[in-house]
């Protein structure tokens, strides 16, 4: 595989790398996923989520916090594939890296018009935390609800995996095996 190359937006450039499993204990390698974050159009968003994938954000105690060893709590084909939620791992769970639950929705000059786009959750007009999801479809309904701040520039077979899980034992949407960010950090 070749090398990625960095954006001539001087964007930062983000990985995770995923793990399935049934019991968490031996997570079979789906494979690495490299985004763009948007930081030139969103930055404040960007830096939310670039900051939970390099374990620099802090909680009130001091202790890292963010997305390594967190699941993918909500799949839906034809869809998208929704985590961050490292807090309760229901899709319960949120904060930000200002040490608030939530902050503003940054703008949505972003459109979500392809598969492989980073979105951020939320539960209504300026809830955003750390919950994300990633399009694997184009899902213009959710332009001026979700800000859009990064895409898969590498590794939308993996996202495809991802969403090719089976769902619906555990819960409806929730995976029935463990889909898990078993590492992440910048490039």
């Amino acid at each position: 595989m070749a090398p990625t190359q960095l954006p001539e937006s001087g964007n930062p450039l983000l990985m995770s790398r995923h793990t399935a499993d049934s019991n968490s204990h031996t997570g079979e390698p789906l494979g690495r996923i490299t985004f763009e974050l948007f930081k030139d159009v969103v930055p404040k968003t960007a830096e939310n989520f670039r900051q939970f994938c390099t374990g620099e954000s802090k909680d009130a105690g001091g202790r890292p916090q963010g997305y390594k060893g967190s699941k993918f709590h909500r799949i839906i084909p034809n869809f998208m594939c929704q985590g961050g939620d490292f807090l309760k791992g229901d899709g319960a769970g949120s904060t930000c890296i200002w040490g608030y639950k939530s902050f503003d929705d940054e703008n949505f000059n972003l459109k979500h018009e392809q598969p492989g786009l980073l979105s951020m959750a939320n539960a209504g007009p300026n809830t955003n935390g750390s919950q994300f999801f990633i399009t694997t479809v184009p899902t213009p309904f959710l332009d001026g609800k979700h800000v859009v701040f990064g895409k898969v520039v590498d590794g939308m077979e993996v996202v495809k995996k991802m969403e090719a899980t089976k769902t619906g034992y555990r819960g409806k949407d929730v995976p029935n095996m463990d889909v898990t960010i078993a590492q992440c950090g910048e490039m």
